[in-house]
C-alpha cells in the first residue's frame, strides 16, 4: 500500500518541478527581451559639420534630387517590446545633430493629442518603466529647437497614421492643430520645395490621403502601396501607385527580406532616373516579429563600405540604428 500511495505524490512533485522549470525559463526569456534592447547601442562619436551640412548646398537644389539620410521609425529609442520594435538608439534631437534630415514619424491619436508608435507599441520618453509616452509635442520641441539653432537646415517630416481606429480625417485634424500652433515653421505645400524654400522649416510629407480636405495645407503626398510581401525576393523598387506631388516616387521598402536579399534590393537601380528615389535599408526578416538590430548590425557596415571612396547616387536613404558616421556617408554624396 505504501508504494502505491507514494507513486502519485512523486509524479506530482515531478510535474510541479517541470512546471517550475518552464515558468523559470519563461521569466528568463521575458527578462532577456526587456534587457537586450537596453544594450543595443551605436557609436555616438560626432562628425564635424553634421549639424549644418545643408549650408554647403545652393538654395536652388531640389530636395528630391539630393542624397538625404533618414531614420526609420525615428521615435523608437525607447519603445514597448523593444526587442521587436526598437529601430533607433539615438533620440530624435540627436538624430538631427547627427545629420539625419528625413524622419519617419508614426503617430496614433492619444486623447486629444498624438503619440508616437511602432505598430501597436507605444514609444516612451525613457527606459524606466514609469517613463511617459513620447508625444508629438516632445518631438516638435526638439525639431523646432534644432532648426532655430541651425536655420540653413530642413527636416523632412514624413508622417504615417500607425495605430488606432480613428479616421484619417480625424487624425489629420489633430495633426493640423499641432501645426497651426506654429505654422510659420512648416512647409505645407503639395509639391516638393527647393532647399531654399525649405530652410529653417519642417516639410510635411503625408503617407495618407487628404480626407480632411486641407487642400494646399495638407502637405506633400508621399504615398506608396505596402511592400511587406515575401512572394518574390528579387523585387526591389516600385513606382506603381507611388507619388510625391507631381513627381514619380521610386520606393524600395521591402521589410521582410533577410540581409542579403535586402542588400540586393537596396543596391538595385530605380528603373526611373527622373524619379525621387526612396531607399529603406531597414528590415525585420521573414519572421512575423523580427529583430531590427540584428539586420542593422549586418547592413549598416555594408552601406559605409559602399560609400567609402566612391560616388553613389543614393537618393533618400532610410536606416535603422543610425549614427553620425552613417549620416555623413550618405549626405557627402551630394558633394
Amino acid at each position: 500500500m505504501r508504494n502505491t500511495q507514494k507513486a502519485p505524490k512523486k509524479g506530482i512533485r515531478f510535474l510541479l518541478m517541470g512546471l517550475g522549470g518552464i515558468l523559470a525559463a519563461l521569466l528568463l526569456a521575458v527578462a532577456a527581451l526587456l534587457i537586450i534592447p537596453l544594450t543595443e547601442r551605436v557609436d555616438a562619436a560626432p562628425v564635424a559639420g553634421s549639424a549644418d551640412w545643408m549650408a554647403r548646398l545652393p538654395d536652388d537644389a531640389p530636395l528630391g534630387g539630393l542624397s538625404i539620410p533618414g531614420t526609420h521609425d525615428a521615435g523608437t529609442q525607447y519603445v514597448q517590446l523593444g526587442f521587436f520594435s526598437k529601430c533607433q538608439a539615438r533620440s530624435i534631437g540627436q538624430q538631427l545633430e547627427d545629420g539625419f534630415r528625413y524622419l519617419d514619424i508614426r503617430l496614433a491619436v492619444s486623447g486629444d493629442g498624438l503619440g508616437l508608435h511602432h505598430g501597436f507599441c507605444e514609444c516612451r520618453t525613457g527606459a524606466a518603466p514609469w517613463s511617459g509616452r513620447l508625444m508629438l509635442e516632445d518631438v516638435l520641441e526638439d525639431c523646432y529647437a534644432f532648426l532655430s539653432a541651425h536655420p540653413t537646415e530642413t527636416v523632412i517630416f514624413a508622417v504615417k497614421q500607425e495605430h488606432g481606429d480613428e479616421s484619417v480625417a480625424e487624425f489629420q485634424r489633430v495633426l493640423d492643430r499641432y501645426i497651426q500652433e506654429d505654422a510659420g515653421r512648416w512647409y505645407l505645400g503639395s509639391e516638393l520645395p527647393s532647399l531654399g524654400e525649405a530652410r529653417g522649416r519642417l516639410v510635411l510629407l503625408r503617407r495618407y490621403d487628404d480626407e480632411a480636405g486641407l487642400g494646399e495645407d495638407a502637405g506633400v503626398p508621399l504615398i506608396w502601396p505596402n511592400q511587406n510581401g515575401y512572394d518574390d525576393p528579387a523585387r526591389a523598387f516600385s513606382s506603381e501607385g507611388c507619388s510625391v506631388g507631381s513627381l514619380t516616387l521610386a520606393v524600395q521598402d521591402r521589410y521582410e527580406y533577410d540581409e542579403d536579399e535586402k542588400w540586393a534590393a537596396f543596391c538595385a537601380e530605380t528603373g526611373d532616373p527622373d524619379a525621387v528615389a526612396l531607399r529603406f535599408l531597414s528590415t525585420k526578416g521573414h519572421m512575423k516579429f523580427g529583430h531590427p538590430y540584428r539586420y542593422a548590425r549586418e547592413l549598416n557596415p555594408r552601406l559605409l563600405a559602399l560609400c567609402e571612396g566612391q560616388d553613389v547616387s543614393l537618393g533618400w536613404t532610410v536606416i535603422d540604428f543610425g549614427n553620425a558616421q552613417l549620416a555623413a556617408a550618405i549626405y557627402e554624396q551630394n558633394f
